[in-house]
């Protein structure tokens, strides 16, 4: 990576006419030890900075697109979550931009992962590469980790949970996470026809890293979210998270907010989910394991005849013999 400045050729189409972006040394935005672990992961290709719409984007040449599509969504997202909170979004949100997913998971080390925030920084890190994979919004995407950085810009006094944290942001985003999740099956309906739900208690202060368990926290991150929508409005969540601002913890600013303590509002939550989750409904959110174990059967089914035929005919044969 060459220490210099330089500048971005603006696009030859569309509203990036007439346009000049500054690119920057990329000592200017990050940390030293970040600088050396990301410049040494990309090895020796060539990173730009965008400074452009409120916003900073680091980039390999072949995002550069990406980068401007995100300097020209900026404004109007940031604008509809100041308009959802009632919260200004003043900061100067950094994005990085990687190429390669092998980097990606060197920082996360979830392969479900396709995108993270960094409050205290005021950073995004997108996997731009597995996120085009699995058709992700880039808006989507961006709108959601934009409202983990407002969040925690205005919670400052008490600890935002985790599992508020994400599902606030799925529920901002249009229910979209980020990490990558298979929209026709739940394992949320499993864990209630079950009984095995994650305590919301064991996911304030993380996300567990087994596969299964992190998609389930997810869900379930977004149905408590939707629990409460659905019975004290999203008028009710703003207010809990207004507690939350002028310093309550989770507990108080709920129990303020809805008039019921969080523990017992868990209950009312599992117990709503528990009668929505019948028979007939698990069958069908579990079709393709169902099918799978009957095809499985009947190849078993099948196997056995064929030995059984084989040693028919062979003990025929003895006997003629």
């Amino acid at each position: 990576m060459r220490n210099r400045q330089s500048t971005i050729n603006p696009a030859k189409d569309g509203v990036f006419d007439n346009q000049q972006s500054t690119i920057r040394n990329i000592a200017l935005l990050f940390p030293v030890a970040f600088l050396i672990f990301f410049v040494v992961s990309l090895g020796a290709e060539e990173v730009y900075l965008l400074e452009e719409g409120g916003i900073k984007v680091l980039f390999e040449s072949p995002h550069e697109p990406v980068a401007r599509e995100l300097a020209e969504i900026y404004p109007e997202v940031r604008a509809e979550l100041e308009n959802i909170f009632g919260w200004d979004l003043n900061l100067t949100p950094s994005i990085l931009l990687i190429r390669d997913t092998r980097q990606f998971q060197q920082m996360i080390q979830s392969p479900l992962t396709v995108a993270f925030a960094v409050p205290e920084k005021d950073l995004i890190v997108i996997d731009y590469s597995k996120m085009s994979a699995h058709t992700f919004s880039l808006r989507n995407i961006f709108k959601h980790e934009l409202c983990h950085l407002l969040l925690h810009r205005h919670i400052k006094n008490a600890n935002v949970p985790r599992w508020l944290d994400e599902g606030v942001a799925q529920w901002v985003s249009d229910g979209v996470g980020d990490i990558i999740l298979d929209q026709k099956r739940s394992l949320l309906n499993k864990a209630a026809f079950g009984g095995q739900f994650i305590p919301l208690g064991s996911l304030d202060r993380g996300f567990p890293r087994r596969e299964q368990d992190l998609i389930l926290a997810y869900e379930e991150s977004r149905s408590f979210l939707d629990h409460i929508i659905g019975k004290f409005g999203k008028e009710g969540v703003l207010e809990i998270l207004g507690h939350m601002e002028r310093g309550e913890n989770v507990h108080a600013a709920v129990l303020r907010s809805c008039s019921i303590p969080l523990g017992d509002l868990e209950e009312g939550w599992h117990e709503a989910l528990r009668r929505r989750m019948t028979w007939f409904t698990y069958l069908s959110y579990n079709l393709y394991e169902i099918l799978f174990a009957f095809a499985a059967l009947i190849t078993i089914y099948a196997a056995i005849r064929l030995i059984l035929r084989k040693r028919r005919l062979m003990k025929e044969m003895e006997e003629m013999e």
